[in-house]
């Protein structure tokens, strides 16, 4: 192993914007489910350097208050940009040492083997059990990274590499902020993570916990911007959808199919970003989980109530998005044509 590769490998990292860094190892990643399996992505693959990029956090509390989407969007598809670029120098300068190495991209690259092919959208590798594994951050209750420095609002970017590195220690538990205030689970409209199980996994001898996640289909209806009114109906992620979120996990495919028909439908909005799994182009609406956890409680409380207090979303005929009083939507989605109303919510 080398030190002095291991030592460069991280300052690279760093150099190039990431916030926190760490390598991780097959024996680290012993013994964890299958997406850490380092020979799916190169067979001959000994470790795994695995880092952070922040998102901005000037844009996240205009983005949960509905006041900006687009711009909070923008950062989201950078800092993935980002992330996946800085796997490709680090990959490309690793083979240039006589080290063969593959970079993962951020996101959106999905196995072909399982059940539903690249439809169960389970990932070639799992970059958050990377992280937690190596020590760039600790699981949240709701199954993201967090960071001590910045929460949970960052993209993370990964390379695997035959190159033999020295492994990084995970955080120690007792380090982590996240007190189980359950916020993240508040601000999901579609019951994703379970509030009461816990999911456990085991990364090379130790046990990590954090929510067990329903149904994947539930993050896939609402962060899709199918639809996005939360249950209580008082406040809305930036979906102008309001089709009913099933209680049952079996419901959501038959949900899934009605969302997707009405939202191919619906005006595009300004923006957006092209999908493997889909032909229309996708649009940031949620991801309230993510960004309503921050290391200060006090903070995380008041994005939550920005997000309530945001009211819900609208969409006018031009496809541009205005956040209104919930009272106010109901008279708005009644004064619509029939056929219009059917693009947004049960009729």
């Amino acid at each position: 192993m080398s030190d002095y590769l291991s030592r460069t490998v991280l300052d690279f990292v760093r150099g190039e914007g990431a916030i926190a860094a760490g390598i991780a190892t097959r024996e680290t990643l012993s013994g964890g489910p299958p997406s850490v399996n380092l020979a799916y992505i190169h067979p001959d693959a000994r470790s795994a350097v695995s880092f952070a990029v922040p998102l901005r956090q000037d844009l996240i509390e205009p983005y949960l208050a509905k006041e900006n989407r687009r711009m909070h969007e923008i950062d989201n598809l950078k800092v993935n940009s980002i992330c996946s670029g800085i796997a490709l120098n680090l990959a490309k300068y690793l083979e240039q040492k006589g080290h063969p190495s593959v970079p993962v991209a951020a996101n959106n690259v999905y196995r072909t083997e399982t059940p539903g092919g690249s439809l169960d959208m389970f990932p070639d590798l799992s970059l958050r059990c990377l992280a937690v594994a190596c020590g760039v951050g600790h699981f949240g209750l709701s199954g993201s990274v967090i960071l001590p420095e910045v929460g949970a609002a960052v993209i993370l970017g990964g390379v695997v590499t035959t190159a033999e590195l020295v492994a990084t220690d995970p955080l120690p538990a007792k380090a982590a902020y996240c007190d189980k205030c359950r916020i993240c689970q508040a601000v999901c409209p579609s019951g994703m993570m379970d509030p009461k199980e816990e999911a456990r996994i085991t990364l090379g001898g130790r046990e990590f916990t954090y929510s067990r996640r329903r149904n994947y289909l539930r993050c896939q209806y609402v962060c899709g911007g199918f639809t996005g009114l939360h249950p209580s109906g008082q406040w809305s992620t930036w979906s102008p959808g309001r089709f009913a979120i099933p209680e049952k996990d079996d419901e959501f495919r038959a949900a899934m199919a009605k969302g997707l028909k009405a939202y191919a439908r619906r005006p595009g909005l300004e923006g957006g970003f092209y999908h493997p799994l889909m032909r229309d182009k996708l649009y940031i609406t949620c991801g309230n989980c993510q960004l309503v956890c921050h290391p200060e409680k006090n903070e995380r409380k008041k994005r939550f109530d920005l997000l309530k207090a945001g009211g819900v979303i609208i969409q006018a005929e031009d496809g541009s998005l205005t956040a209104i009083s919930h009272e106010k939507a109901e008279a708005h989605l009644q004064a619509m044509a029939k056929e219009r109303r059917a693009l947004y919510e049960d009729r």
